[in-house]
């Protein structure tokens, strides 16, 4: 699957989801980076909805679960909610994000982050399109009619919390035979671009004493940095390479290359960044910073007119989402799943829009598993038994037993009791969608009103 942000494909999966949701009864919002909100009324329109989202952009050659499934898991949220005819206190929204992946237009996150108020809208409405593309992505808002007049902001379209259903991307928990992710958060990590500039030079008369071939140091600079991000517990990786002029017979003069820097913790993105440019410009002099002295490998001579120089693309800090969510993820899978060893505590690898949906309103996260690992891949699969651990719609109670929806009554006497809606997500089926704290009192299934009075509560009551 290929779906680029803002390309023609996209704009047909934007007119599914507008389509959709209104036709849910949602009304819909677009703000002026093409996020667009489906809102269900709720009784009260003084408060701000409650929100599932992710995204329906994907890289260029992709999977089909990766934001997809999120979004599916918020629009099933809506039939289901009709379906039983449930009333909120607060409305309850889906929403998709424009550009996570940053595969098109190289920011991810770009449009969640503006509407955090954490990139400027000028910054990224002038993102450029990568691969020799005209397009901005304001100029591609503008073409696929998705350039909302309502300001990109939390102020304009306010979150009361947000919850995002994901699939791991990882091997982590079909390795462990686990069912559930419980994300505390995600790691930090940095882009930066990479230029390396030599001196082009003729293959066939140019012996390797001679040459400041600026891809032979580019490969050392990549080698190292995987080096050094290991000793630091970190990832480092390039996804992006271009070299000119592009000649069989011609040493490389000039490499740009990205480089993607990724740990748990800030500070060691930033203890790899401070040594990989340190060691970028010995390699860059020597050649070499190996301890055994070898200060001119072959290829390489002290003198040469090679020079490294960086430049910082983007950068998100590690994040820890809202512990009341965090604990409400936990217990509703220990609800659910019964055995403690099917579900775990997981930091994300990979940033998602709750990154920035966390800055401004209570977040959470759920993981699925991955099959072999595999994600930004065709082969990308999950299977609809761990998209949807149940077929029935159920409220769970802390002992791990349910009841179904109906005319069974349902006996919650408890403050502070944890409760989770779920079903199953494809065809008839429906996903799991909406998690909390409830303050519960003893009512019938078929009186069940649903009400959100706080940003990080559910209360169930007689109505």
């Amino acid at each position: 699957m290929s779906r680029l942000a803002l390309s023609d494909t996209d704009k047909l999966a934007r007119d599914w989801f507008v389509e959709t949701t209104k036709s849910l009864g949602c009304s819909v919002t677009v703000d002026a980076m093409g996020n667009t909100f489906a809102v269900r009324p709720g009784r009260r329109s003084d408060v701000a909805p409650i929100f599932a989202g992710s995204h329906l952009d994907t890289q260029p050659a992709a999977g089909r679960y990766d934001g997809i499934l999120g979004i599916h898991a918020g629009i099933e949220m809506l039939n289901l909610l009709r379906d039983h005819q449930v009333e909120t206190e607060h409305p309850i929204g889906v929403v998709n994000w424009t550009n996570e992946e940053g595969a098109r237009f190289p920011m991810s996150m770009s449009s969640s982050g503006v509407w955090a108020g954490s990139i400027p809208l000028e910054r990224a409405h002038n993102l450029q399109e990568v691969g020799g593309g005209t397009g901005t992505m304001r100029s591609e808002l503008e073409r696929i009619g998705y350039l909302g007049g309502v300001p990109a902001s939390y102020r304009s379209t306010p979150m009361a919390a947000h919850f995002e259903l994901h699939i791991e991307q990882g091997p982590v928990l079909e390795a462990q035979q686990q069912k559930i992710g419980v994300v505390q958060g995600v790691q930090a990590y940095k882009w930066f671009t990479v230029d390396v500039e030599g001196r082009a030079s003729h293959t066939g008369t140019t012996p390797f004493s001679a040459r400041a071939d600026a891809l032979l140091l580019a490969s050392k600079l990549i080698t190292h940095s995987n080096r050094v991000a290991a000793k630091h517990s970190a990832l480092a990786s390039t996804g992006i390479l271009t070299l000119s002029p592009g000649s069989v017979n011609t040493v490389p003069g000039h490499v740009c290359f990205s480089l993607d820097v990724r740990a748990a913790a800030d500070a060691a993105v930033e203890a790899v960044e401070s040594e990989l440019k340190r060691d970028f410009e010995t390699l860059a002099r020597r050649g070499s910073v190996d301890s055994d002295g070898d200060a001119s490998p072959r290829g390489q001579q002290q003198g040469l007119p090679l020079s490294v120089t960086w430049k910082t693309d983007f950068e998100s800090p590690a994040v820890l989402f809202h512990q009341d969510c965090i604990s409400a993820v936990r217990a509703a899978a220990k609800s659910v799943l019964g055995d403690e060893k099917l579900y775990r505590d997981m930091t994300s690898g990979a940033g998602h829009d709750s990154v920035y949906a966390s800055k401004r309103c209570p977040t959470s996260m759920i993981f699925v598993p991955s099959k072999n690992g595999v994600s930004h891949h065709p082969e990308e699969w999950t299977s609809p038994e761990d998209c949807a651990l149940d077929a029935e719609l159920r409220f769970f109670e802390p002992d791990g037993s349910f009841s179904h929806v109906g005319k069974t009554p349902l006996a919650f006497t408890s403050p502070e009791e944890r409760v989770l809606l779920f079903h199953k997500p494809f065809g008839s089926a429906r996903t799991l969608h909406m998690f909390g704290i409830g303050e519960l009192e003893q009512i019938k299934a078929d009186q069940i009103r649903v009400v959100w009075p706080m940003e990080d509560q559910i209360i169930l009551r007689q109505g």
